[in-house]
């Protein structure tokens, strides 16, 4: 993907870069509400599900799912419930000015928020910087919190919500309709392989092993990064994947001591794959295809 030029004032441009990182930081204070309470949603309304299967009496009060949702109920301190304010909830400045504790019960929050902010700030920057003031960037940063969202979702629980990665499909296959990104046929195509590849290799693995080596989520994710980049790309990615899970699996093990049996989810690192295929994927190809001519 070739860098923009951008053709504005220097002001303008330094204005729309700022507008950009408070939007992105803002998008990352969502991401953390979506991570956070996302899967949880699904836990207590899969529990309902199986008790309603399961139990002669299904509609009794105790079997009722909590209101729980990504808007409901308001922000609050997980471990007093205090609310949270407005000034509260700015992203990374409130964790600064509260020192990283909650206003009321001095409990301490996680760096893992202002981080999460930070990190959706910069890569929203970062997708403004190659791709300009365009449809394609508003779309690359559809893109990029997506990934954000399923990597920590699935680092958390093991799991990619079918509400991100199947939308995430369609509006791929939806978007290269129009030619964006690649081609239609190419984008369905991607899509369908993505799917069976990961679905194949599934199966293989189970019926060799008698184990699980991923979950379906992973079959799903690739399946969008296949139906916004095109069939062409599913290679590069899923051997991207393979080199980023084996440097974090060793850094894991070198640095954090992580038990090297206990299992890894795979979806982090299709998601990191495959932005890095969307951004570079064209350039990465034609080096390895110039090298291979070359040797």
């Amino acid at each position: 993907m070739t860098t923009y030029s951008f053709g504005y004032d220097p002001v303008v441009l330094a204005g729309l870069l700022i507008t950009t990182l408070v939007l992105g930081l803002m998008i990352g204070s969502f991401l953390n509400v979506v991570i956070y309470r996302l899967p949880l949603s699904m836990l207590a309304k899969w529990k309902v599900e199986c008790k309603e299967f399961l139990s002669d009496n299904p509609n009794t009060e105790d079997e009722v799912a909590p209101n729980f949702n990504i808007a409901f109920p308001a922000s609050h301190c997980p471990k007093c419930k205090a609310p949270i304010k407005p000034w509260q909830n700015i992203p990374v400045l409130s964790y600064l000015i509260l020192k990283g504790r909650c206003h009321s019960c001095k409990a301490s929050i996680s760096i893992r928020y202002p981080i999460i902010e930070v990190i959706t700030g910069l890569l929203s920057v970062f997708c403004l910087l190659i791709l300009g003031f365009s449809y394609e960037a508003g779309l690359a940063l559809v893109f990029t919190w997506s990934l954000i969202a399923l990597t920590m979702i699935d680092i958390d629980h093991r799991l990619l919500p079918d509400g991100i990665t199947l939308p995430l499909m369609w509006l791929g296959i939806l978007l290269n309709s129009f030619h964006l990104f690649t081609d239609l046929q190419s984008a369905v195509y991607g899509a369908i392989l993505g799917y069976g590849v990961l679905w194949s290799v599934f199966w293989l693995f189970k019926f060799a092993t008698g184990k699980e080596g991923m979950g379906f989520g992973d079959f799903k994710l690739l399946a969008a990064l296949g139906a916004w980049m095109g069939w062409e790309m599913l290679p590069l990615i899923i051997i991207l994947s393979s080199f980023v899970g084996a440097a974090i699996g060793i850094a894991g093990i070198l640095i954090a001591g992580r038990d090297k049996n206990i299992p890894i989810p795979f979806g982090p690192y299709l998601a990191i794959a495959g932005w890095i295929a969307f951004f570079w994927g064209d350039q990465i190809t034609a080096a390895y295809l110039n090298y291979a001519k070359v040797g």
